[in-house]
């Protein structure tokens, strides 16, 4: 059947082979990291931070200050998300080095990283100042990666007409980015903004409240609103501060996303108009709406008119469709630099090494063990988010119906801070055996299941309206429709989700592996644990060991697992006739 010859185009792989550009890609992130632990040693003593108010007149102002942070730390993302994968896709040769880098990065634990950033800034900056950039910057890990891989998979798979197009009509860098770049992109943008937000929440709590020892870090917000109800067991404290919090989602919901994924129907690629195209009453009000069409005319118009003007510089080339082969000459400024570099790159490798040597060999076996613990169960909590997400994720990105009554639920679920329920889902689960372990595994689930759900939801939204048609022409039904058509379309999306999602499960475990709750704690058997206790402890060579072992599993299952359903996709699901 010629439909069934008809695949889809994944990203291009993101994992290769290690190389020379992985190991200087670990090496700089393990220089960072043994930095900012030097500096750590130069902090002070003790440190009080304000005093968090549980009173329910509180709110407005500590939501308004977190909903500042957020922003700062999306809008932040948004701008290093699309320099990045722009230069990694386009720059001859850039791959090579960016993409290890960005995978590394993805991979360091973020609330491991805290510390480093945290100490390492107050060291250098003033106290307030420093927590509030270490609050951005924690927020900014947690939304940045997954848009990075949405845009960079974007720009590689743009069809091959419209490239054609582009270069045929001469279009400017500028040009091409505004009218067929950033509108092939954005649908995945929206909806991993949408993860992206949902992930700053779930680390809202660990950024406006830290504890190091004596050094106790914190900021007024609704984070920090929320751990400090959940520390001191005030249950109508916390119900009101997600109360809050809801109603933040819901507003952002009905005001921004649903607008913004509304106007992006007109970018869908697909030769048919969709039956039930997505609708928003908040855009059809401002497409109605006397004053906004004003300051479209007079304000945000000729500011466009403007800008185009000046970035729009017509080719005097036709552009090649074939990437340009990497310039081999270097300047004697280069060479300075490069040398430089990694002077200082091993310069940071004999002292991180020389601290490593420090921890005791009883301890590395403490991390062997905690390791595998955690990878199982990052394991089950993959698998478990898995088999409940593909469907629900189908039913929502095919069936406009379904999505108008079920994307504001899963939004609402998936922007609730785990970290916030969990403490009160810990102390009933802490009656039964194995309580501990079911609670550390349910919550990594919390944290990681709505990566995968949000790419399903892109990757199924996406299917051109064409081929759904063709497929009912075909009478396709059941298991056939599921592996001719949709399967092949949701796998690159799927594992970008898979991606992420096990990222964000070593990172949840270092919340979920040892949690403080009024008086209880509970700890299990886990590299997360350790992270967090070597935190607490100020113990820098343990912490720095267990960061380390994180980073390298992650890395090591990306090259060796993904990179192999990379190329599955590459070589069996592509678009091309």
């Amino acid at each position: 059947m010629a439909f069934r010859r008809l695949i889809f185009r994944p990203p291009v792989p993101i994992f290769r082979l290690f190389s020379l550009s992985d190991v200087v890609a670990l090496l700089l992130v393990s220089l960072v990291l043994f930095l900012g632990v030097r500096l750590a040693f130069n902090t002070p003593e003790v440190v009080r931070g304000p005093t968090i108010s549980l009173e329910a007149g509180a709110l407005p102002y500590y939501a308004l200050l977190s909903m500042g942070r957020m922003l700062a730390a999306y809008v932040l993302s948004m701008t290093f998300s699309i320099g990045y994968g722009y230069l990694a896709a386009r720059r001859p040769g850039a791959e090579r080095w960016m993409m290890p880098i960005l995978d590394i990065l993805q991979s360091v634990p973020i609330l491991s990283f805290l510390p480093v950033v945290l100490l390492g800034l107050t060291a250098i900056l003033p106290e307030g100042v420093a927590v509030e950039v270490s609050a951005v910057v924690l927020i900014f890990t947690s939304q940045a990666w997954n848009l990075t891989f949405s845009f960079y998979q974007s720009i590689n798979t743009i069809p091959t007409e419209l490239r054609e197009a582009a270069a045929v009509f001469r279009f400017s860098p500028w040009m091409r980015f505004r009218q067929v770049e950033m509108p092939f992109a954005a649908i995945g943008l929206i909806w991993n903004s949408v993860m992206s937000w949902a992930g700053g929440w779930f680390f809202l709590m660990a950024a406006e409240i830290f504890v190091l020892g004596d050094r106790d870090f914190r900021l007024q917000g609704l984070g920090a609103y929320l751990q400090t109800a959940a520390t001191q067991g005030d249950t109508q404290a916390l119900w009101m501060g997600l109360a809050t919090l809801v109603t933040i989602i819901i507003l952002l919901d009905q005001l921004i996303w649903r607008p913004l994924l509304a106007w992006a129907e007109r970018f869908k690629v697909s030769q048919v108009e969709s039956d039930e195209p997505a609708t928003s009453w908040f855009l059809d009000g401002l497409r109605r709406s006397a004053v906004a069409g004003m300051l479209q005319k007079r304000v945000f118009g000729p500011v466009a008119r403007r800008v185009n003007a000046r970035l729009d510089k017509p080719q005097v080339y036709v552009p090649s469709l074939e990437p340009a082969e990497a310039q081999n000459k270097r300047s004697i400024l280069s060479w300075l630099t490069l040398i430089a570099f990694g002077l200082a790159v091993l310069y940071g490798v004999v002292e991180a090494g020389m601290l490593l040597i420090t921890v005791p060999l009883a301890s590395w076996g403490e991390i062997a063990v905690g390791a595998l613990a955690t990878l199982l169960r990052v394991a089950i909590s993959v698998v478990i988010a898995l088999a409940w997400t593909i469907p629900v994720g189908v039913l929502i990105g095919t069936n406009p119906r379904a999505a108008k009554l079920l994307q504001p639920v899963v939004q609402i679920l998936a922007a609730i801070p785990a970290t916030a329920l969990f403490p009160v889902l810990l102390v009933g689960l802490m009656t039964i055996p194995g309580g501990n372990n079911l609670a550390a595994v349910m919550l990594m689930l919390l944290g990681t299941q709505w990566y995968i759900l949000f790419n399903i939801i892109a990757g199924a939204s996406s299917i051109p309206q064409d081929l759904q048609f063709t497929s009912d022409l075909m009478q396709l039904r059941g298991w056939r429709r599921w592996r001719t058509l949709i399967l092949p379309a949701l796998f690159p999306y799927v594992v970008t989700g898979l991606i992420t999602a096990s990222g964000g499960a070593w990172n949840a475990s270092i919340v979920a592996e040892y949690t403080h709750f009024g008086d209880s704690v509970s700890r299990v058997t886990g590299l997360g644990a350790l992270i967090t206790s070597a935190t607490a402890e100020g113990n820098y060579g343990m912490l720095l060991a267990s960061t380390l072992t994180m980073i390298v599993i992650v890395v090591l299952i990306n090259r060796f697992f993904w990179r192999r359903l990379y190329h599955i996709a590459e070589t069996r699901y592509r678009m091309d006739q």
